[in-house]
């Protein structure tokens, strides 16, 4: 057997082994309070303010690392704007989610001498997260809904943040996709519901603030001139939808903006006179990104909810309009003031959805020239003259519709199917000069018992793209899955389904797409999908990881595999690069997911579960 490949099984073993030991080991009672932990840290309590302590958990905790962060750095302002090339201070790297480092002492020719420099195993548990580093310290969750600062160069634990939780199980279905950092504090938005600030050199609470019982945190939160701006789950009606900024220093509330319009909205007309008090539309996927220039957050949005229209509209499912608007804000881009959180603009890319088909997750800020090919591109604006050049946010829904807008006005620019057209596409039509979308009404449920199959399903979700600006192209990963539906009057009997026609050995892959031209590249094609985030480098590289346990690394330029390693389990969203005194690392998480089972059912790849690890690579 290859040595590498011994060295991580026995590496992994050994984590797995140490942590159910501790776990096993750990005292009859729990301490009074968990280490890295303030006095009053957990649900309930004033927000902004510090609280009595929370009844111990119902199983005992073995005592955790509690070590400080040496000659730490605080983060500033024009850090979060341009990062040292070694941090990696966002979800994606930077506001504008270009997921681009410029990071080049791995590249095209030394790629293949990559090695494991050192494997953590973790606890059971979900695996959705995104690590942040800083100074050569990776800050990350831990499956069980755990913080932890982590020595870049070792994978050593310096400190641990271990929340108290009203419920076990909320904790080991934690689904936080990203940590921010500034100043001094590492920002948590916690599945309970709180955005939790800690202290970035020891990980004891400094304040935390309640959104409410209902919103719960599935996304994560960026930084903005000293707010901290956060979206999430929503449980129980409109009230609980939002987005929200809190001070970065204190924790108190700054403004809210609904997801879903109300009465006293311009968007409630949209709504075609429905009480939608008790709908949701959430922003639970991956946080939005922010312009500088324009001093603008773009925000995305997901389906409304109950997910068919015959349930939000009195059995009408032509209660609200097939083309957008309808069923404001769900499944658009909202452009937000950060100050004030009021509204700037908004573009509707799927007009009163029917399928649960989110347009939510992060938006790619590039300046590049219009000129979209025909060839590639199925809807375009012809009004817009080809050669100008514009500030763009380019987006790719679960719907495997990418789209391109102008940033500054929200105008439609183009659009295309990801991977191929087909004729059962959640949208059938695009207004070539005004960029309104319409539904496929021919695949809309119009009464319970309905059937219909539609494309894309999951096509893309929550495992970020990443741009290239030396290929200037988005590279996005895609399922060629649809949904296979029948609707119940209210969230329908679904499951997914290859497209018709589709050669299940190829239905997946990276797609390479030139923002400018909309010209497609299809490269990494297989049959096993990917649910790890993209990650673009300097080095002319593209990494990515599947969930048959294989992270690779390709030619930006060429989409040629450089590179591949075999790893204990599925890779799980994470992928970043960073680097401590010159010497470059890349990492990935591996575990479980949500979509890991969903894809590995259409695809029939056997899943590995319960390998819940990071891995960081380096050369010798």
């Amino acid at each position: 057997m290859n040595k590498t490949i011994c060295l991580v099984a026995l590496l992994f073993l050994a984590g797995a082994f140490i942590t159910a030991n501790a776990q096993d080991e750990a005292p009859a009672t729990p301490p009074p309070a968990a280490q890295g932990q303030a006095p009053g840290a957990g649900p309930g309590g004033a927000p902004g303010q510090r609280r009595p302590a929370a009844p111990p958990g119902m199983f005992p905790a073995a005592p955790l690392p509690h070590g400080e962060v040496k000659d730490y750095k605080p983060v500033t302002d024009q850090d979060l704007l341009n990062p040292n090339p070694g941090d990696w201070l966002q979800f994606s790297r930077t506001y504008d989610a270009w997921r681009y480092s410029p990071l080049k002492e791995i590249n095209k020719r030394n790629v293949s001498h990559l090695h494991i420099a050192w494997v953590k195993g973790l606890p059971a548990g979900t695996t959705e997260t995104i690590p942040i580093v800083h100074d050569g310290i990776i800050y990350t969750i831990a499956p069980g809904a755990d913080v932890m600062a982590i020595k870049g160069d070792t994978g050593d634990i310096i400190w641990e943040y271990k929340r108290t939780y009203k419920s076990p199980q909320l904790a080991s279905q934690e689904r936080t996709k990203a940590l921010a950092i500034y100043k001094d504090m590492i920002y948590y938005t916690a599945p309970d519901g709180y955005v939790v600030a800690l202290d970035a050199t020891n990980g004891k609470v400094r304040w935390e603030t309640l959104k409410t019982d209902e919103t719960q945190n599935t996304s994560g939160a960026i930084v903005v001139d000293n707010k901290v701006i956060s979206g999430g789950t929503c449980n129980k009606g409109r009230d609980t939808c939002f987005i929200e900024a809190d001070d970065a220093d204190t924790g108190k509330e700054v403004w809210r903006f609904f997801d879903v319009a109300g009465p006293g909205d311009p968007g409630y007309a949209s709504w075609g006179g429905a009480d939608n008090t008790n709908y949701t539309a959430s922003t639970w996927g991956m946080p939005g990104n922010y312009d500088p220039v324009r001093k603008t957050i773009y925000w995305g949005i997901a389906n409304p909810s109950p997910y068919e229209r015959l349930a939000r509209h009195g059995g009408n499912p032509d209660g609200t309009s097939r083309t957008a608007p309808s069923d404001l804000y769900s499944n658009c881009t909202v452009a937000l003031d950060p100050e004030t959180g009021k509204l700037k603009w908004y573009y509707q890319y799927l007009p009163g959805d029917d399928w649960d088909t989110d347009h939510t997750h992060e938006r790619t800020l590039v300046t590049t020239t219009y000129n979209p090919d025909p060839k590639s591109v199925k809807w375009y604006n012809t009004e817009v003259p080809r050669g100008s050049k514009h500030d763009v946010a380019a987006i790719v829904g679960e719907s495997g519709i990418m789209f391109v807008n102008d940033r500054e006005s929200g105008q439609f620019l183009w659009a295309e199917p990801v991977p191929v057209d087909a004729p059962n596409l959640a949208i059938s039509n695009i207004d070539s000069k005004t960029g309104a979308t319409t539904i496929n009404w021919d695949v809309v449920m119009k009464k319970p018992g309905d059937h219909h199959v539609i494309c894309y399903w999951n096509g893309r979700s929550y495992w970020p793209t990443a741009y290239d600006p030396e290929t200037n192209s988005l590279y996005t990963s895609y399922v060629d899955n649809c949904l296979d539906m029948t609707a119940n009057g209210l969230s329908g009997f679904r499951h997914g389904v290859l497209r018709e026609g589709s050669d299940i050995n190829q239905i997946a892959g990276i797609a390479k797409i030139d923002l400018s031209t909309g010209q497609m590249l299809k490269f990494g094609v297989q049959n096993a999908p990917g649910t790890g985030a993209i990650l673009a480098t300097a080095g002319g590289l593209i990494f990515h990881g599947d969930i048959n346990r294989r992270f690779s690394a390709y030619d930006a330029a060429t989409g040629k595999q450089l590179w591949q390693s075999l790893l204990g389990g599925p890779i799980s969203v994470s992928t970043i690069t960073y680097a401590i005194n010159g010497k470059q690392y890349i990492l990935v998480i591996t575990g479980d997911n949500l979509a890991n089972g969903v894809l590995a059912r259409q695809s029939g790849v056997e899943l590995t579960t319960g390998a819940n690890a990071i891995y960081a690579f380096a050369l010798d």
